[in-house]
């Protein structure tokens, strides 16, 4: 149990804001991704990577996403030379960024749900924000999210604790009535270093189990978030 939320306050009406990660946790964009950072290493003559690759590659941001596609082909990229790849990555990758991404399960329903019952609802992600909002907005879950806070928005990236911090301050929620929900290290450490109280789902994009995270509780997905919430709820 997060230290800080068996501390502060009561548990009656808890949380007032929940926080999602995006990729791995709400919309499984691994096809979009691979298939962009794939187009970017035929421009430089490299094979394709498998789409299971890609996916322990995403996590950092487009930038990070990029450097490792090129290192998994013994490419060394940094500097400008990085940040050529990363342009044309981001080009390519914003033409095609609901072709083949889905919803995760219960992604919808459970936003929605939220959203309806009063809890603020943010998203806090590595992605640009340009491209986080136009996935939310063509899932039609424009109406449902109160705040994007994006890798490219101004705070230090995940797993600093600062894009959470400013999501909660748009939403005017404190941070011990306030909920993480992510799949990966950066987004349960940012929890963590809030400190807020926070789920993984597993099934995301991780090279570490959701169980060796640290989370509070560890889920299968989306859809025991309710169940999961009743637990944290529950006298320490």
């Amino acid at each position: 149990m997060n230290p800080r939320f068996a501390q502060d306050g009561d548990r009656c009406g808890w949380p007032q804001a929940v926080l999602f990660d995006l990729d791995g946790t709400l919309i499984d964009s691994v096809p979009d991704l691979a298939s962009a950072v794939n187009d970017v290493l035929a421009t430089e003559n490299h094979p394709p990577l498998a789409m299971d690759e890609v996916r322990m590659m995403i996590g950092h941001g487009v930038r990070k996403l990029v450097e490792r596609a090129f290192a998994a082909r013994d490419v060394s990229l940094e500097g400008e030379a990085l940040d050529k790849m990363t342009d044309r990555m981001m080009t390519i990758y914003g033409r095609g960024l609901t072709v083949g991404t889905t919803l995760m399960p219960g992604a919808e329903t459970l936003l929605t749900a939220y959203a309806r019952a009063g809890v603020k609802i943010g998203v806090v992600t590595n992605k640009p924000e340009a491209f986080s909002r136009a996935i939310i907005e063509h899932f039609g879950l424009g109406s449902s999210v109160h705040v994007i806070v994006g890798g490219d928005t101004g705070p230090a990236r995940k797993p600093a604790p600062d894009m959470l911090r400013h999501a909660l301050e748009q939403l005017g929620v404190g941070a011990h009535r306030a909920l993480m929900v992510g799949d990966s290290p950066a987004d349960i450490d940012a929890a963590k270093a809030m400190p807020i109280a926070s789920i993984a789902v597993r099934g995301g994009y991780t090279t570490v189990p959701a169980d060796e995270l640290g989370a509070d509780i560890v889920i299968d997905s989306l859809n025991e978030v309710p169940q999961a919430i009743e637990r944290l709820k529950e006298p320490a």
